[in-house]
């Protein structure tokens, strides 16, 4: 027979998660409606933040260069299938899928818009009640070219 304290802690875990996912959901939606400073709020002090092999030193240093790319470019970030392990009373970690369309702003220093998908691991600390991101890392396994956006085109 499961005691109560299993339990509590059964429902503490769950409550984590699903905080954690609501977070989460948070965040790519921040990105999609350009609201940066919400974004950059979702990371916890000294977070590590890998895309592709490169390090970003601050989460303010990767959402001043998603603004400037993007610019006013209808995005469409979407996560998939949260795999979420709590790992301590203020630590998880999990994995997402991940899928987006991003058509970058047009101009002579725009990348090539692509159509990804890939997945994020990455780690998560409870800080002052709320779940952070203190970890992420971003690997996309295949990428699809688009063109990219232009007002009024």
């Amino acid at each position: 027979m499961t005691d109560l304290a299993e339990i509590v802690r059964r429902l503490d875990d769950l409550e984590a998660i699903e905080s954690i996912k609501q977070m989460r959901h948070r965040y790519w939606r921040f990105v999609d409606e350009k609201n940066y400073d919400g974004l950059a709020a979702l990371f916890a002090p000294g977070a590590k933040i890998v895309i592709h092999g490169d390090t970003w030193n601050t989460p303010q240093d990767l959402v001043n260069v998603m603004g400037e790319y993007t610019g006013d470019a209808p995005t469409v970030h979407h996560g998939h299938m949260a795999e979420i392990e709590i790992t301590g009373p203020d630590t998880a970690s999990g994995i997402w899928a991940l899928e987006d369309i991003v058509p970058f702003q047009a101009g002579e220093n725009a990348p090539p818009g692509h159509r990804g998908y890939g997945k994020y691991r990455e780690t998560y600390r409870k800080i002052d009640g709320k779940w952070l991101i203190d970890s992420l890392e971003l690997t996309r396994y295949r990428v699809d070219r688009i063109e990219n956006w232009t007002p009024d085109a």
